[in-house]
């Protein structure tokens, strides 16, 4: 067995899997975030508490969960690093604290985007606040930018990361399979900041 692969497995789902969401509502509101909203552990869904406050600690937390994760990972045993992200955001979608029912993964991808370059963390911030203000969904611009990146590493002529930001668009469609389906009814809400 390759050890270097199961110690980047379980540092990098555990820390994916810390729900600060859920606990933060929990320490500062005494509300289960499940109780709220869509029933979401993300920032998004933590901005339907009202405190915007925590919405944004929630996301900075949960970005700062995966930068962690994988500047480890890149420190330590770079040959596992897309394995380390994948499994940081897969840790977050499904954390076995809360029945592997966890958030949708984008303040962890955003995380992860600037632990491997500061220039794809931008791209993805710019292109998600240009379609939200478009739109004011959520959901319209993680799956915008997320596409996005794709296409960006298609252009930079990288194929193994191409790959890469491929399967993480599809997680992300799956994740947001329920935001998809409300946008094609209009039923999706808006959030009003």
């Amino acid at each position: 067995m390759n050890f270097e692969i199961l110690y980047t497995i379980i540092y990098s789902y555990l820390l994916g899997s810390i729900p600060f969401g859920l606990i933060l509502t929990k320490l500062f509101l005494d509300k289960d975030l499940r109780d709220v909203g869509s029933g979401n552990i993300g920032a998004t869904n933590v901005l339907r508490t009202g405190k915007k406050i925590l919405g944004v600690v929630t996301l900075v937390l949960d970005s700062l969960k995966a930068y962690l994760a994988v500047s480890i990972t890149y420190i330590y045993l770079p040959n596992y690093i897309y394995l380390s992200t994948l499994i940081c955001l897969l840790g977050h979608i499904f954390p076995i604290w809360l029945r592997f029912k966890g958030g949708k993964g984008i303040a962890v991808f955003l995380g992860v985007l600037f632990a491997l370059s500061a220039n794809l963390g931008i791209i993805f911030i710019v292109s998600w606040l240009i379609v939200f203000l478009l739109t004011k969904y959520a959901s319209v611009p993680s799956l915008v930018s997320t596409s996005i990146i794709f296409f960006y590493s298609v252009y930079q002529e990288k194929s193994f990361e191409s790959i890469f930001f491929f399967i993480i668009f599809i997680i992300v469609i799956y994740t947001h399979r329920e935001n998809i389906v409300r946008l094609k009814n209009n039923t999706e809400n808006k959030i009003n900041l």
